[in-house]
């Protein structure tokens, strides 16, 4: 009995000390606050930059705030009909900010970015029919990297402007339609913008002007030559392409295609023979391949040729007489446009030279490639089809501006092709595919 009665007496003793060892014990810590990803990619962005701030840095990105709201009220003009509605919302949000509140200035900031990324792929998108031989040569528009692009500029207000500004050819159509009194785009103001946004802002290029019917070479963003061109007629129009010459072709074949073989070269070789072809250099192919074998004339139906119920192909030897002259400048585009030297020199004294079934004749295309060799392209012998790679590949867009600057006002060039008043037709030029080779 004694025994229990000490036992219990020590655990009486024991009991206070081993609560207090408790109540000595640290709390277990919270449990950790798991943040999801947002959906978002405006948000998302933020979420992944440790909410990094872009517009609420420091007073000079505060400044390129304001110079945001400013953009997107004059983004009407640039068809961005929502501009002024987000300006409102930028205006709030910088308003927020403004009382130093923490949580409103992380809100104010992906107000703004939201607002940003709306109107930049807007700008971006490219125009209706247009034809890309390399999809890096797309505009890039995902939310990301509008973001990275625009944080990681020394100052943002410069970098705002020149993403807004795309290149000088849209920024001088813009600002010539502010010139002239608009505020808002009308459509055909509109066509002509989209048109021109997918144009680079710098390095070396051509464009195409398909409108004018001149070629313009472009070194660090600036014109440095210019020529005539003649393109496609209203039927078969020049369609708006963004690719890259890599080659030229030297001594070129020119497949003859199908229409001229039925209107003109079976006719005359039906009643002529050998005496019709043979002095045009004209070759009849067994198939449309670069090993297709030579078929002799007198095995040809040319009957059947003449009235359209047979197709083969034909080929003109190069010489002088050859449509494609001496230098063909192919590039991707997956609907066979290209640029070609021709002998037709007297189509280039017309004042109106949408002439063609959709190539571009060249002026001076020696000219040209001596641009783009850096020396004179010469061929080695008379060999047909000799390519030879240039030093570096040259980006080309054709395009369609009928919009043109003039004394810092807009005026308007005749509409040959339709397109301002008939997007359906311009779309409808990226998949018209010309008869096969070069067009005279």
């Amino acid at each position: 009995m004694k025994n229990i009665l000490l036992a219990a007496t020590a655990l009486t003793v024991l009991l206070p000390s081993v609560s207090e060892a408790k109540k000595r014990q640290p709390a277990p810590p919270p449990a950790p606050v798991v943040r999801v990803a947002p959906s978002d990619p405006v948000e998302a962005y933020y979420f992944h930059h440790g909410d990094a701030p872009i517009w609420f840095r420091n007073v000079a990105t505060r400044s390129a705030a304001s110079r945001l709201s400013a953009l997107l009220k004059r983004s009407p003009i640039d068809g961005f009909a929502f501009g002024p509605q987000l300006a409102a919302q930028v205006d709030a949000a910088i308003a927020q900010a403004a009382t130093g509140d923490p949580a409103a200035t992380k809100a104010a900031e992906v107000t703004l970015s939201k607002a940003w990324v709306a109107y930049v792929q807007h700008l971006r998108t490219p125009p209706k029919g247009m034809i890309y031989g390399y999809d890096l040569l797309r505009p890039h528009a995902r939310p990301d990297q509008i973001l990275l692009t625009t944080a990681a500029a020394p100052d943002l207000a410069a970098q705002i402007d020149r993403m807004a500004d795309l290149n000088p050819i849209y920024r001088g159509i813009r600002d010539a339609a502010i010139a002239s009194g608009q505020t808002v785009a009308d459509a055909r103001l509109l066509a002509n913008l989209e048109r021109a946004r997918i144009l680079p802002s710098s390095g070396r290029f051509i464009i195409v002007d398909a409108a004018t019917a001149r070629l313009t070479m472009y070194e660090n963003g600036q014109p440095v030559d210019s020529m005539k061109v003649v393109v496609g007629t209203p039927d078969t129009p020049t369609p708006m392409i963004g690719s890259v010459i890599h080659y030229l072709t030297l001594n070129p074949y020119w497949n003859v295609p199908p229409n001229l073989i039925r209107k003109t070269v079976a006719p005359s070789a039906l009643k002529q023979g050998a005496a019709y072809l043979k002095p045009r250099g004209y070759e009849v192919m067994s198939d449309w391949t670069r090993d297709a074998a030579v078929v002799p004339a007198s095995e040809v139906d040319w009957k059947a040729l003449a009235s359209g119920a047979k197709q083969m192909r034909i080929r003109q030897q190069p010489g002088p007489g050859n449509s494609m002259g001496k230098m063909k400048v192919p590039f991707p585009s997956g609907v066979d446009i290209y640029l070609h030297d021709t002998p037709a020199r007297e189509h280039f004294a017309k004042p109106v030279r949408q002439l063609s079934n959709g190539c571009i004749r060249l002026e001076d295309a020696r000219r040209l490639g001596r641009w783009l060799m850096g020396s004179d392209p010469a061929a080695r012998g008379s060999e047909p089809e000799q390519f030879v790679q240039i030093p570096q590949g040259v980006p080309i867009y054709l395009t369609y501006l009928t919009a043109q600057p003039e004394g810092g006002k807009l005026t308007y060039l005749n509409d040959i092709y339709g397109w301002d008043t008939q997007p359906e037709r311009q779309a409808a030029a990226a998949a018209y595919t010309p008869p096969s080779g070069a067009l005279r």
